[in-house]
């Protein structure tokens, strides 16, 4: 029996192209800026979603002018790993095969300004959503491809000198682990301290369940066809400093439209 998603309204054709690879899938998490990032597409068209996650599909130009489209869609996968969990199962069930996160979160490191960007090569497993996919032993990793298109893309585009490229930390709870809220307070703040004596850059809640869905279906693409896997990554926006919580102003959606910038940059190069 075919595969029916409840929660987006796609099939599998809609995950086909560039010549054979699949189209690439940005996955921002509200549906304002999957919204944002369909407004750059050429040819957009939208599949809506009583849920609020709408399909937004269309082509951009390849880079260089070298002549030819690639495909691309975007999805707002909402905040959270069982939510993310729930989208990137049914997009994988149809088909899709190239996946990047475009996200916010908040610096974890002095070196890590408001308005720097930070490509995640890994994530802390401090969420409970990828428990039920693999144990915690097995790192959450991002595929090495989509590392490499979007540190050459920031390259391209001259934005070396605010990207930043390491582990991130996912977490199941905003206002509790982040900030500190709730009885258990001085124990984020302790766990906190921890991530930042290890090198983590940010903290944001969704990298985690991406990389580890994405291992697992890289894994089940292989063993089916070793030449045809799943590229997952995430690209972040840091809109929340070290120790000073939310920026304001014109520097957040800065932030975010660069961040776009680099993410649409790494598929069509």
């Amino acid at each position: 029996m075919a595969f029916a998603p409840q929660h987006i309204t796609a099939e599998p054709a809609d995950f086909e192209g560039n010549g054979g690879a699949g189209r690439h899938i940005l996955l921002p998490g509200s549906p304002g800026r999957a919204a944002s990032i369909a407004q750059r597409f050429e040819g957009a068209t939208v599949k809506p979603h009583p849920r609020g996650h709408d399909l937004h599909l269309g082509t951009l130009p390849v880079a260089g002018g070298a002549g030819g489209d690639v495909d691309v869609a975007c999805i707002a996968t909402g905040m959270g790993g069982p939510s993310v969990e729930i989208i990137l199962t049914e997009l994988l069930e149809l088909g899709a095969r190239s996946l990047l996160r475009v996200g916010t979160a908040g610096s974890l490191q002095a070196r890590v300004a408001v308005g720097d960007i930070v490509i995640a090569t890994a994530a802390v497993r401090d969420e409970a959503a990828g428990d039920d996919y693999l144990p915690r032993e097995i790192p959450a990793l991002a595929s090495l491809p989509m590392v490499d298109r979007l540190r050459a893309a920031a390259a391209t585009l001259g934005m070396d000198d605010r990207t930043h490229c390491g582990p991130v930390h996912s977490k199941s709870t905003l206002y509790a682990r982040e900030f500190g809220r709730g009885p258990l307070g001085a124990e984020h703040e302790a766990h906190k301290r921890l991530l930042r004596a290890g090198g983590v850059l940010a903290s944001e809640m969704e990298c985690a369940t991406v990389f580890v869905m994405g291992m697992a279906a890289d894994q089940a693409a292989r063993a089916l066809d070793p030449a045809r896997g799943v590229d997952f990554g995430a690209v972040l926006a840091i809109i929340g400093g070290a120790d000073d919580g939310f920026a304001d102003g014109e520097v957040v959606p800065a932030t975010i439209d660069a961040t776009i910038e680099l993410a649409l940059a790494a598929l069509v190069g």
